[in-house]
């Protein structure tokens, strides 16, 4: 488990390649920039193959890998679709239904283990929840036989008593329903209770706005009811359903999906189902078995726990992981990880220098470490990580994102706009544009430097942006300050007017828009704007100094 994610390591061309075990894919899927780095032969999709999904669709072609090999297994002439946003962190692609759909397939990540199964013989009228014990209640639930135009796991669940198609996506971090089923249930956007939360990507180029809403019942399966939980919710157009259930109801759940059956069997974990932001105050420990590698299942439920949030459980098995392999780099930084994210920067600081002492090139140690000693104000070390982490990452990797975000907290705003252009020249198609068009738009902006080029970064942005959201507010803040430096007052003006309708308490808009107010010489109206930013945020004007910009 990385975070909420069941990833599995394969090998595109004898070249380790971690992918996401997504059931809610239909079909594999790489992106254009993993098509490019592992130099993949590509050719064109069927005529008029669009993708779907949360986001929106995108376009596609087929890349061709002479050789995957799977769980040891070498499998000729694979096929995935190009196309569509990146997973992530270090995953480079997806193993969907036309993979999965084959074998029965036993999720049991409280273990960070998936298995893929076979039924011989006549089971049809068999349990194949083999692992229960005893008085161990099991829900099943009967699923749709899957079809190359119905491919995914779906089956019928209850919302407030209202009936619901619900699909098992393995590949959604968290459980989302429809608002088109939410409202069916009686529950929508300005229902007591609801709050905004924020918003969510998947494989198209857009974001959808989500909320939590509390719901009095969730009943799935014949065995299992949930009340007065909260689920998300968010106006997103599922062909085959209305709710996507989740790795959080995966991780709370021992789950067999038979494809032979057409049934799932479920029994409940422990703990939270749906909301995995609070640690779970009992989840049993899952049973690691005799015969597998001790250090490798103790990390793979060490993550598991993490993933859960319950760190205490998690750092003991990474620790024990660490003791029976300790040359393992990978299990130390896992370690730190589950350190850092429950606020114990130092020991976490301590797994990091450690997993680099053992791989000096073990890029996510690398990238963490430089956001910690970030965070700590250590710039020059954390430039240090930077530097390092640019000479190991792939020049198309989705890392470089995460890299000029970083560049920039450093100050290093130039070397930002290096990673910027790699990134955006290999991702096109991807939900981050808009926040990569508008960060290389605004580190311009800042120094003053391809005015013209930032602007035209800047209009791409909106264009792909919800001109509702706080991410249009700073797109137009950015916008306002390079028409500020252009001279342009009456649009700086108008482009900060409007970021502040949707942030009205921001400092950088207040006071661009303060000075260009007193370059059209409304020296009253701009000094109320300047004051106003100075008590939001009395460094405001130090900051615009610093960059050049003052009355």
């Amino acid at each position: 488990m990385v975070g909420q994610r069941p990833t599995i390591t394969a090998k595109i061309d004898n070249v380790d390649a971690q992918f996401l075990l997504d059931s809610g894919a239909f079909y594999s899927m790489i992106s254009s920039a993993t098509a490019a780095q592992f130099n993949l032969r590509q050719s064109a999709a069927p005529f008029g193959l669009r993708i779907v999904g949360v986001g929106g669709s995108t376009s596609t072609s087929i890349a061709t890998v002479k050789v995957f090999t799977f769980a040891g297994i070498p499998i000729h002439n694979v096929e995935f679709l190009v196309g569509g946003s990146e997973v992530g962190g270090e995953v480079i692609g997806l193993l969907g239904q036309n993979f999965l759909e084959r074998w029965d397939v036993e999720y049991d990540l409280a273990k960070g283990v998936v298995r893929l199964l076979r039924a011989e013989g006549d089971c049809k009228h068999t349990s194949l929840a083999y692992w229960l014990t005893a008085g161990q209640a099991v829900s099943l639930m009967d699923i749709d036989r899957t079809t190359p135009h119905k491919p995914h796991a779906t089956g019928t669940a209850y919302i407030n008593g209202a009936k619901i198609t619900a699909m098992f996506d393995s590949g959604a971090s968290t459980s989302v329903l429809s608002m088109r089923a939410a409202a069916r249930a009686g529950v929508k956007p300005d229902t007591a209770g609801v709050v905004e939360a924020g918003y969510s990507t998947g494989i198209g180029r857009g974001a959808v706005k989500t909320y939590l809403a509390p719901f009095a019942s969730f009943k799935i399966g014949d065995n299992e009811e949930i009340k007065n939980t909260r689920l998300r919710i968010a106006n997103i157009d599922l062909e085959e359903g209305d709710m996507l259930i989740g790795a959080d109801f995966f991780l709370s759940h021992h789950i067999f999906i038979s494809n032979s059956q057409h049934r799932v069997y479920f029994t409940y974990n422990g703990g939270p189902v749906f909301n995995l932001s609070q640690s779970p105050a009992e989840v049993p420990q899952a049973k690691i078995p005799d015969n597998e590698p001790d250090a490798a299942a103790l990390a793979r439920r060490g993550n598991a726990f993490a993933g859960r949030r319950d760190f205490e459980h998690a750092i003991a098995d990474l620790t024990r992981a660490g003791e029976l392999n300790p040359d393992n780099a990978e299990y130390v930084y896992e370690r730190g990880m589950a350190y850092w994210q429950s606020e114990r920067a130092a020991l976490a600081m301590t797994d990091f220098d450690r997993a680099l002492q053992l791989d000096a090139n073990y890029l996510p140690a690398r990238i963490s470490r430089a956001q910690l000693r970030l965070a700590n104000k250590d710039s020059s070390g954390a430039v240090a990580d930077l530097d390092a982490a640019d000479r190991i990452a792939p020049k198309q990797a989705d890392d470089r994102f995460t890299l000029a975000r970083l560049y920039q907290g450093a100050d290093f705003l130039g070397r930002a706009v290096v990673q910027y252009d790699f990134w955006i020249s290999n991702h096109p198609d991807d939900s981050k544009m808009a926040r990569a068009l508008n960060g290389r738009c605004w580190l311009r902006a800042l120094q003053g430097q391809e005015l013209p080029t930032a602007l035209d970064d800047c209009n791409a942005a909106l264009r792909r942006s919800d001109r509702s959201s706080p991410l249009a507010a700073a797109i137009l803040d950015g916008r306002g300050l390079v028409r500020l430096r252009l001279g342009d007052y009456d649009k700086s003006i108008a482009d900060y007017d409007e970021s502040l309708r949707l942030v009205p308490k921001s400092a950088w808009p207040l006071y661009g828009r303060g000075l260009a107010k007193m370059h059209k010489e409304m020296v009253a109206d701009g000094e109320a704007d300047i004051a106003h930013a100075k008590s939001l945020s009395p460094a405001v004007a130090d900051e615009f100094k610093h960059r050049g910009i003052v009355p």
